[in-house]
């Protein structure tokens, strides 16, 4: 039996990949911050494809707190499937917000270093005793950290995933002497509830996205969840160090 942990997967592209690694076979351990009705829908939609899966709480900004999350970890992998390790790790949660660079507080900039940069390199550093050799680490990054998704207000952001895109190629190097695959997976404009929830309170943001994006529409966590389960699976084995652009050819 395998088993992953999606960090904020209670909505968006978290939930999306929890999903799609539950349909593949795989029991799911999943995290939340702020919205423990959104984790335990995700759980209840993984019950409905007949998997398995826990909600446990994680604020991935404080991690002072790391060392408890695992032992909660090693007591929901005993509870639930009787077993000791993970097979998988997806670092996917974080928060997103426009700034342009002069109004840039130090504030900010500080919050998006510890989220998105911070909290996954020691979560990965934490869990990584339980992680099985010949395991799998995705991290979600952004094309914004690409050309094809350069946009005037994101770059603390994009810098942090810019970061996280590098951290990804170390990891892949320190790990594969046990066998453990490291990737990224760059989502361009996705509809979630990033950016708090923007693209159900602007709606009109949709068109002009999907008509600069090749495939002619906005992209779905679903889209991002399965090119995730796949990097994961047997059949992405031979991927490691890469960062994946998943975007539907948004900029083309």
């Amino acid at each position: 039996m395998t088993t992953a942990i999606v960090t904020g997967a209670s909505s968006g592209i978290g939930r999306g990949a929890a999903v799609q690694i539950a349909k593949r076979g795989s029991g799911v351990i999943l995290t939340y911050n702020k919205n423990p009705e959104g984790a335990h829908e995700t759980v209840a939609e993984i019950e409905k494809l007949g998997g398995a899966a826990v909600a446990l709480p994680l604020d991935i900004g404080r991690s002072e707190t790391f060392p408890a999350f695992r032992e909660s970890v090693c007591r929901a992998l005993a509870d639930t499937w009787q077993a000791d390790s993970v097979t998988y790790l997806v670092n996917n949660a974080g928060f997103g917000r426009m700034s342009m660079f002069e109004d840039t507080t130090e504030e900010l900039f500080d919050t998006f270093v510890r989220v998105i940069l911070k909290g996954p390199y020691f979560l990965t550093q934490t869990m990584l005793p339980l992680l099985q050799d010949g395991g799998a680490i995705v991290n979600v990054t952004s094309n914004s950290a690409l050309s094809s998704g350069l946009e005037p207000g994101y770059s603390a952001y994009a810098s942090m995933k810019g970061g996280l895109v590098v951290l990804t190629r170390y990891l892949a190097k320190e790990l594969s002497v046990r066998g453990i695959r490291v990737n990224s997976v760059a989502p361009g404009p996705t509809r979630t509830r990033l950016a708090d929830d923007a693209f159900a309170k602007y709606p009109e943001v949709i068109a002009p996205i999907a008509a600069k994006t090749a495939l002619g529409r906005v992209g779905e966590a679903e889209d991002i969840g399965k090119v995730i389960a796949f990097l994961l699976s047997e059949e992405g084995g031979w991927i490691t160090a890469q960062d994946i652009e998943a975007a539907g050819g948004y900029n083309l």
